[in-house]
């Protein structure tokens, strides 16, 4: 195997590692980064309805919400701490980085994670199309 095979090789493999721990570690953090905008849609949604005609939408959204952010919170926490497995991903990810710039260089990491951006946003794009 020739030295171009090899960083192929591992281009890839880096490539994978940092997708399928993003994936994990985003799974849990988009619950609280929803949640912001979740609060800023609700006091809107609020501030709109001042006749109170969408006022059991607005409850339903609430309750959604809530759901969310136990939801968040048990994936997240335990006993007031951080869980270990949260705890985990977050070192890998960062290890995961840490190594891609040390074997692909900082230009490499800064592809890879906006490839990882392209890829999620067009999963969602994707999804919604009917």
């Amino acid at each position: 195997m020739n030295k171009l095979d090899n960083i192929n090789l591992k281009t890839r493999y880096l490539i994978w590692f940092y997708k399928t721990t993003k994936e994990a570690l985003d799974k849990i953090e988009r619950k609280f980064t929803q949640l912001e905008v979740d609060r800023i849609v609700l006091k809107e949604l609020e501030k709109q309805d001042k006749n109170k005609q969408a006022a059991k939408f607005i409850e339903e959204f609430k309750t959604y919400m809530q759901n969310k952010e136990k939801t968040g919170l048990a994936l997240k926490y335990e006993n007031n701490s951080l869980k270990p497995e949260y705890s985990f991903l977050v070192m890998k990810l960062a290890a995961i980085e840490k190594t891609i710039n040390k074997e692909l260089g900082k230009k490499a990491l800064s592809e890879i994670k906006a490839l990882y951006e392209a890829e999620m946003t067009k999963r969602i794009l994707r999804s919604t199309e009917h």
